[in-house]
């Protein structure tokens, strides 16, 4: 018998064009199997891949019940597991004659005895490296081999079937580089963005959840971009591996997005994010680092919060920033006045960019004064924005623009810039200036220069750093930021003393004041509001002066507006304080008659001053 050349023609073309559309490989192998079981009456046509870790996946076997191919899925491929696991584990053609007697397969021949299979010749498919990729076999209902025209058919299909093979992992790496993130492994934000739209398309309730790993680039900084990538990699499977309802996608950088289906009330998106929250804890140990990582979570209801994609998207976005700056670690879910104070926000921050720009960003002082003998003992340095029509605007009518990082470094340059000219100023005109305070944000440790800056600014104006205190709030202590610490260590040896601002508003206890390197504590105006009035107030800013008095710290009370709060106030041993009983704050030339006036009197210091100018 003669192979018919051009049947065999005829199936490469068709095979070749299969492959051209991108039809499936399993199609493809289901193709294959029913041309050569045309050409070859006598046979029956399986064909198995091999996946990496050497396990048998049926790709198509038309002829067979699926009962037979379910029976291989996973089965390893072995030197004694039948004719085609043994053919994938050899690299070589395994011909069985004799199912019923041939050792090979007696653990297999159960499966083929039942369905009248006497023989088996299976063939491996490698790849260009010379794994193997998957089997082609022909079975038999007779004990033989395979004759002249099965053998020409199957070293066609094999050519065939490598072909397919190889395009089809082309395709599925091409795939997996467009659709899936490398790092990770997850969807990535252009398949996150089809995902999102079938699910928007559907009309059904889910949540969307976007997630943020707090102080990834402290960590990049610090002990490298390979131990941040593992941070990724390792948070990526615990948050995927949260709850198998799940669908994660990793956006790109320290961004991960989840969608939450069947979710349509705030107690289940609430649950969904407590869940990653919880999945997501626990230490990384790399290099000899261990790493307590934490994720921010904001999310959004569809219908409820968004019934497209662009808003959903944006409602969960403007949660996930609110999320950032109140509740680092925790969950915030979307409200419409979320959407008025970013917007009222965005507006500040283009306000503020422009103000700076046009250099209408002005530095007012408030005195410090000793409460015995209202003395001015120093000042801080408050930021004021000149108003397009002339008007002088408080912080607290631009306060949110200092969120973005940009906007409270450039605010705080300029502030520097201005401080050091004035106190200059004041030490060349010889008044008994002892310091001024200047507050920065988290904005202003998060580059790493602030202590370059400080020492730069100063040293070109002359200024001593024993005039300058720096004022740092509980939230920026505490924002788990590393530089805060190192940045105020480093000042504090320079001379710079270091405030305290805002004391008992945020999460500082008196317990870290052991642990925080300051020199000063202010007192929040919300302690002074309530002392003398307020039994409980007063007992905790007794504890607090007591506790610094021994510490070795001072104390300043701020938002003193009434002569009964300062006795009070010094009832208790405080012996400074700030706040409009005393001045509101005002402009450099004021604060300039101020002292002349009422600095306390310091002729040491003014020697020193007179030797530094």
């Amino acid at each position: 018998m003669v192979t018919d050349s051009a049947l065999l023609l005829h199936l490469q073309t068709e095979v070749l064009e299969a492959v051209a559309r991108g039809e499936t490989i399993a199609s493809i192998a289901e193709l294959l199997c029913r041309r050569a079981e045309a050409m070859a009456p006598g046979a029956i046509c399986s064909i198995l891949a091999i996946d990496g870790a050497g396990r048998v996946q049926p790709l198509a076997a038309p002829s067979l019940p699926p009962e037979f191919s379910a029976a291989l899925v996973d089965l390893p491929i072995g030197p004694q597991t039948g004719s085609c696991g043994t053919a994938a584990y050899t690299k070589q053609p395994v011909m069985v004659t004799d199912i019923d007697n041939d050792p090979l397969w007696a653990d297999y021949r159960a499966l083929a005895q039942p369905l009248g299979l006497r023989a088996c010749w299976s063939s491996p498919i490698c790849d260009k490296n010379g794994q193997t990729v998957a089997t082609f076999a022909f079975y038999y209902r007779t004990c033989r081999g395979p004759n002249v025209v099965e053998r020409d058919i199957v070293q066609t299909c094999l050519h065939l079937c490598a072909l397919a093979i190889d395009h089809d992992k082309v395709r599925a790496r091409s795939e997996r580089l467009a659709y899936f993130d490398v790092l990770t492994g997850l969807p990535n934000r252009g398949h996150f963005d089809e995902l999102l739209a079938d699910a928007v398309s559907h009309k059904a309730p889910f949540g969307l959840l976007l997630i943020d790993i707090d102080h990834l680039k402290v960590v990049n900084d610090t002990v490298g971009h390979v131990v941040g990538d593992l941070m990724i990699r390792t948070l990526a499977e615990r948050i995927a591996g949260a709850h198998s309802s799940l669908v994660a996608c990793r956006l790109g950088g320290d961004e991960f997005a989840v969608l939450v289906p069947a979710c349509g009330t705030e107690t289940c998106l609430h649950d969904a994010a407590t869940t990653i929250i919880e999945a997501a804890a626990g230490l990384i140990h790399a290099d000899g680092q261990a790493i307590d990582p934490h994720i921010t979570l904001g999310g959004a209801l569809f219908g409820a919060d968004g019934e497209d994609s662009g808003s959903l998207r944006q409602n969960a976005d403007f949660a996930l920033y609110h999320a950032k700056e109140i509740r680092r670690g925790g969950f915030v879910r979307f409200t419409p006045d979320l959407r008025t104070s970013m917007l009222e926000r965005a507006r500040m921050v283009r306000d503020v960019d422009l103000a700076l720009s046009e250099n209408r960003i002005l530095a007012h002082y408030q005195p410090v004064v000793r409460l015995d003998t209202a003395e001015i003992v120093g000042v801080e340095a408050l930021a004021r924005m000149r108003m397009p029509d002339g008007r002088i605007a408080s912080a607290g009518e631009f306060h949110a623009a200092f969120a973005d990082p940009r906007i409270a470094w450039q605010l705080t340059g300029q502030i520097m810039n201005q401080v050091a000219r004035d106190v200059r100023q004041w030490l060349d005109d010889g008044i008994d200036f002892q310091h001024v305070g200047i507050n920065v944000t988290s904005g202003d440790f998060l580059r790493g220069d602030l202590e370059q800056r400080i020492v730069d600014t100063f040293g070109a104006a002359r200024v001593p750093l024993h005039h300058i205190a720096l004022e740092v709030n509980e939230a920026v202590f505490m924002g788990g930021i590393d530089q805060v610490p190192k940045t105020v260590s480093a000042l504090r040896e320079r001379g710079v003393l270091v405030a305290l601002d805002d004391f008992g508003t945020g999460f500082a206890s008196l317990t870290h004041l052991l642990s925080f390197p300051v020199d000063v504590i202010k007192i929040d105006k919300s302690f002074v509001d309530r002392i003398g009035s307020d039994a409980a107030s007063s007992t905790i800013v007794g504890c607090i002066i007591e506790v610094a008095r021994k510490l070795d710290m001072k104390i300043v009370a701020e938002g003193i507006e009434a002569a009964d709060q300062v006795q009070a106030l010094a009832e208790l041993g405080c012996k400074l304080g700030q706040g409009f009983l005393f001045s509101r704050p005002c402009s450099a030339e004021d604060t300039t008659s101020l002292l002349t006036t009422f600095a306390q009197k310091r002729v040491p210091l003014r020697q020193a001053s007179k030797l530094s100018a």
